[in-house]
């Protein structure tokens, strides 16, 4: 059953994603304060405790304020860094909700019949002269071939009318497919299967945005390929 997300919702997503982001980033600011401050006191330390008569140079403390400039700087450049990647996460999370009740071809090698119908998909990173579509039950045995013939690289849509080879009808239910591609003769080893899927839930975690698709359970938003 498909999960059904209000407006109101998603802004609610959104605020208290955005609340922990500004946390997050609070607390590295602090970090950085913290680290300057234990760079400065251990060169006062150092300052105090030098030999009077062998004084640290211009030169020793110049370089050592360099460093603490460098640090300070690395810090900043990690923190603007982490406070980009946080902002990205609510805006990945709206992203994602407005998919349910939509499928999505992800990988996977999985193909479910209902009432006579299925769907698929592959990613090719090449043209080839043919692909080859075998389509499996359960127990392993070979229940379809489908043809479909010369394509281009990128994406290839295929479906099935639920018939197999012999043209007999067979039961609903989840199946397997294989796919073969071939350019002049030869298999081509970066041919990509897809499983259709319709999107029901959507989640955020220590991973980032994961949907719940079909009968993969949890996905993660990168891997959709083509939404439907």
């Amino acid at each position: 059953m498909v999960d059904n997300v209000q407006s109101s919702g998603a802004a609610d997503i959104y605020a208290a994603l955005n609340a922990n982001a500004k946390a997050g980033s609070s607390a590295e600011k602090s970090a950085v304060s913290d680290t300057q401050d234990r760079f400065l006191k251990l060169l006062v330390t150092q300052m105090k405790n030098q030999d009077p008569l062998n004084p640290m140079d211009n030169a020793q403390v110049t370089s050592q304020m360099a460093q603490l400039s460098t640090v300070s700087g690395i810090d900043k450049l990690n923190v603007t860094l982490q406070a980009l990647s946080d902002s990205m996460i609510p805006n990945q999370t709206l992203q994602a909700t407005t998919m349910i009740g939509h499928g999505v071809l992800v990988p996977g090698e999985g193909v479910e019949l209902f009432e006579g119908k299925a769907f698929g998909g592959l990613e090719l990173g090449q043209s080839v002269d043919g692909v080859q579509i075998s389509i499996h039950d359960k127990a392993g045995v070979l229940v379809r071939n489908i043809s479909l013939g010369e394509q281009s690289a990128g994406l290839v849509n295929w479906q099935w009318d639920g018939l197999n080879n012999e043209g007999v009808s067979v039961d609903d239910g989840n199946y397997t497919f294989s796919v073969e591609a071939k350019s002049e003769g030869k298999v081509v080893t970066d041919a990509t299967a897809l499983e259709f899927g319709m999107v029901s839930s959507v989640m955020q975690g220590k991973q980032g945005v994961t949907m719940s698709v079909g009968n993969m359970g949890d996905v993660a938003l990168s891997e959709v390929r083509q939404i439907l």
